[in-house]
């Protein structure tokens, strides 16, 4: 029950997020590089991605999340950086046309009139296709060298993490090497992850690790490692209060957790993911866990079913049950990947969901949602004292063990 509670889903976007942390970093050269066209005490910077191009001007969502727009002032340098490097010597010279939306932007001038305005002496580029092919070169290796699971024990004098992943275990060896990163707050997005240590990873939390694997599969050595600490809630809605005004995305809802029977707020955030699943793949996950599933049907707004009484699937949770509803959870998340966006107005009293959701303090029943998930009548009539969770996945390889 305890890694049911801490386990998450680690939906990790790298098509933006591998490359908004690289160019906020080590992509882009440091200012103490900048040509002396103009003072230190003069000159200001921005970094951000670029929205909107029109003539010499352009605008751009920097990373503290402001909207600018940069005029790209006569005789003003353009330049063009690769992804990861860290010395404008190895730029090359652009120009003015060179920038389309979607690439990333280094800019170093001087304020405008307005505080929104920028009067730009240098911009430098990392091209979005450039991010573009980096990014699949980062996933397919995620795909290829990732594994994922639940961490039953640390280490600290060995550096070595043990993994459950599924009914297996498995060694993730770290070194002074690897590099850490913690989610924390409300997301869990590889852009908002934080440089992490291997003192923050605790028993429960879920973990991925990239590296080279062992040849029985039984270890890895990480080069990075990627970890936190989550709830998986998981019930029928018991009530809604939408946002109001320009808010109606987010608001507040209230489900009964069937694994610890507790009434839980969950705050819908502009952050929160919301899903749909279709009643063919949740039937479908539902047969991967011990009990079945595939007559679960969507009865919770009936109240029939999704455990609402606890009749159905009683056998789940019994001996191998808990690995084959990780490995469902690990494949239900992938599903998840692929599912467009839902609106909070389409959730109804009655629904059955699935819920990560971070947590403000340890014991509190008020939680914020980072994925929530819809349709899983079926899932949950399988599994009536829950303990079916969405498993991480990043780059296509979450969940998996090191075969």
């Amino acid at each position: 029950m305890a890694d049911r509670h801490n386990s998450v889903l680690f939906r990790i976007t790298f098509c933006l997020g591998i490359f908004l942390f690289l160019a906020g970093t080590a992509g882009f050269a440091s200012e103490a590089q900048a040509p002396a066209a103009a003072s230190a005490a003069a000159t200001v910077s921005e970094r951000g991605t670029v929205k909107t191009v029109a003539g010499n001007s352009f605008t751009m969502a920097t990373d503290a999340g402001q909207a600018v727009t940069v005029n790209v002032a006569s005789g003003a340098k353009v330049l063009q950086l690769a992804v990861g490097s860290t010395d404008l010597k190895t730029a090359t010279a652009g120009q003015l046309s060179d920038i389309a939306v979607g690439d990333r932007a280094l800019v170093t001038g001087r304020a405008g009139e307005g505080a929104a305005s920028f009067n730009a002496l240098r911009v430098v580029l990392i091209k979005s296709s450039a991010i573009a092919q980096m990014q699949a070169a980062q996933q397919a290796d995620w795909a290829a060298r990732g594994v994922g699971g639940i961490v039953s024990s640390v280490d600290p004098s060995s550096g070595a993490i043990t993994l459950t992943v599924g009914t297996k275990k498995l060694v993730v060896n770290t070194s002074a090497k690897t590099e850490f990163k913690r989610f924390s707050g409300d997301s869990v997005k590889y852009e908002d992850a934080k440089p992490g240590t291997l003192a923050q990873i605790q028993k429960n939390d879920q973990l991925q690790a990239r590296g080279s694997k062992s040849a029985d599969g039984s270890s890895i050595a990480a080069e990075e490692v990627v970890s936190g600490s989550f709830l998986n809630l998981s019930g029928l809605v018991t009530s809604i209060v939408p946002g109001s005004g320009i808010d109606v995305a987010t608001g507040t809802i209230t489900l009964k957790d069937l694994a610890t029977k507790k009434t839980m707020t969950v705050n819908v955030t502009a952050k929160s993911e919301i899903h749909n699943l279709p009643l063919q793949m949740a039937t479908r996950v539902a047969a991967q866990t011990n009990g079945g599933g595939q007559s679960g049907g969507r009865g919770g707004r009936g109240g029939g079913g999704a455990g609402a009484n606890g009749a159905a699937g009683q056998g789940a949770g019994q001996g191998d049950a808990a690995g084959a509803r990780r490995t469902a959870g690990a494949d239900l998340s992938q599903m998840m990947a692929r599912l467009p966006a839902s609106p909070l107005a389409d959730l109804k009293v009655g629904d059955a969901v699935m819920i990560v959701a971070s947590q403000a303090s340890a014991g509190s029943n008020t939680v914020t949602a980072i994925t929530l998930l819809s349709g899983v009548e079926p899932i949950l009539t399988a599994n009536p004292n829950g303990g079916m969770d969405l498993s991480m996945s990043i780059g296509g390889g979450g969940g998996g063990g090191g075969e």
